[in-house]
């Protein structure tokens, strides 16, 4: 059981618009619910509060679990992941089809720790393109 109030996940899930804030992923049609991520683990003293709060869907929260960096594996430097109440979505990453194209170290690390183009989320991610909710707007 959460123990995040429903008053303040609600508001996580409005402001993310109802996306995956890692890797942009629509809840809507989606079978599993979404779940509230802690950016700061909360074992790394991360509070449940507003700012520290972010939509992600099941497979990126349970990738990214307690992490806040990873591998670069272009350089094999460990640098932080993509944090959503810090970073712009388009500073570390851009749309080509359904592939994310990771732009910076940190866009590497997060894409490759989070599995963002595994093949079943690609084939999600083109199916969602026939639907008209990919690339999110």
């Amino acid at each position: 059981m959460s123990d995040i109030p429903r008053t303040l996940a609600d508001e996580v899930v409005l402001r993310a618009a109802g996306r995956c804030e890692y890797c942009q992923l629509s809840q809507l049609g989606q079978e599993a619910t979404f779940h509230i991520d802690h950016v700061l683990p909360r074992a790394a003293g991360g509070p449940t509060e507003g700012e520290n709060l972010a939509l992600a869907c099941v497979s990126c929260s349970l990738r990214k679990w307690a992490r806040r960096t990873a591998t670069d594996p272009e350089t094999g430097e460990d640098v932080s992941l993509f944090n959503p109440r810090i970073d712009r979505w388009g500073d570390h990453f851009r749309w080509q089809n359904a592939i994310v194209v990771p732009l910076t170290a940190t866009g590497r690390a997060t894409a490759a720790a989070l599995a963002m183009n595994r093949p079943l989320i690609v084939a999600i991610r083109l199916e969602e393109m026939e639907r008209g909710r990919h690339p999110p707007g």
